[in-house]
Formats: structure tokens, C-alpha cells, sequence
């Protein structure tokens, strides 16, 4: 009896340890995929769920916005960014795909050279309106969209890669923090 009892006290350790059950199919999120810690993002240009000026838009310059960050993780070796408007009519939009930023660095300036590569390492992917670099909030006339700009902490460098699927891919299990900025735009 008391073997049957240590056994059956053994499976249900194990068990318990293992966490919830999840349906036959499905994957446990990774816990390493996950920030750690939040560090903060802002731009001179416009604060945090306020309208992006038009200097910044298609409308206009088509600028890339300044953006500064404070705080983030000490084991930081680069960081990546992406600019996406989730409120677009086909879907979610990328204005913005930016990766091996130097962990140095803490902004990027305003209009920021639309080529695959600039000379600090940084290295930038097509958007979807088929550049590299940034493009500006345009949407149909109508409701006010969001552009969500969010800088992911990497605890390494990237190698390179060829769009945003792969850089997402990439990234998982590497990111320490990730810092998120939102402006508006409605024409």
C-alpha cells in the first residue's frame, strides 16, 4: 500500500508540475518569448496616443518620427523595431521594420535614411508599402487609426533576414523588454 501511495503521489507531482492541460494541438507560449521588463519609448513629435503632426505622414514630409528610450535592460545587445497600424481595411499594416539598432543607442532622429543599411549596423526591411524604412500614417478618409511603434530589448544581435515573419521569428526567446509607443492619424 504505501508503494501504491509514493507512485501515485509521484504521477500527480509530475503532473501538477507540468501546468495546465491545454487542448490536444495547441502550444504552451513560451515564457523566454516573453519581455521580462518594460522600458519606456517617446517622441518628441507627439505623446503617447496623441495625433501624429503631418510633418510625419504621407500627407506631408512623410518624416520618420525622432524617437527617444530610457531604461532599458543592461544585458541589451541590440534593439528592433516595428511600426504597424492595426486599424488598416486589408489588415494589419507595416510602416516600419528596423533590427540590429545598436544596444548603444537610446534614439533614433527624425527622418531616419530609407536604405536596407545604414552605417551604425542598423538594418531596415521592406515595409508593406514595398520600401525600406519608414512611410507615414495615409489612410482612407474615415475613422481614426493607430500606429503602434514598439521597440523590442534583444539580448543578441540578428542575423540578417529577409522580411518581418522571419525577424519576428527570430527574435523569440531573445527579447528582454520591449517598449511601446502609439500616435493616432485620421484624415
Amino acid at each position: 500500500m504505501t508503494k501504491l501511495v509514493a507512485f501515485t503521489l509521484a504521477v500527480l507531482a509530475t503532473y501538477c508540475s507540468q501546468g495546465p492541460v491545454r487542448p490536444q494541438g495547441t502550444v504552451a507560449p513560451s515564457p523566454a518569448a516573453e519581455p521580462t521588463a518594460d522600458f519606456m519609448l517617446s517622441s518628441p513629435a507627439f505623446a503617447n496616443n496623441e495625433v501624429i503632426p503631418d510633418r510625419y505622414t504621407g500627407k506631408d514630409s512623410n518624416y520618420s518620427p525622432a524617437l527617444n528610450w530610457f531604461d532599458p535592460p543592461t544585458r541589451t545587445k541590440s534593439f528592433a523595431l516595428v511600426v504597424e497600424d492595426p486599424d488598416a481595411p486589408m489588415g494589419t499594416f507595416t510602416h516600419w521594420l528596423a533590427y540590429n539598432i545598436p544596444a548603444t543607442a537610446n534614439r533614433l532622429g527624425e527622418n531616419v535614411p530609407r536604405d536596407e543599411a545604414l552605417s551604425d549596423g542598423t538594418r531596415q526591411l521592406m515595409n508593406d508599402a514595398g520600401r525600406f524604412g519608414y512611410t507615414g500614417p495615409m489612410p482612407p478618409p474615415g475613422k481614426v487609426h493607430h500606429y503602434i511603434f514598439t521597440l523590442y530589448a534583444l539580448d543578441q544581435e540578428l542575423n540578417p533576414v529577409s522580411d518581418k515573419a522571419i525577424l519576428i521569428r527570430t527574435m523569440q526567446g531573445h527579447i528582454l523588454a520591449k517598449a511601446r509607443l502609439v500616435g493616432t492619424y485620421q484624415r
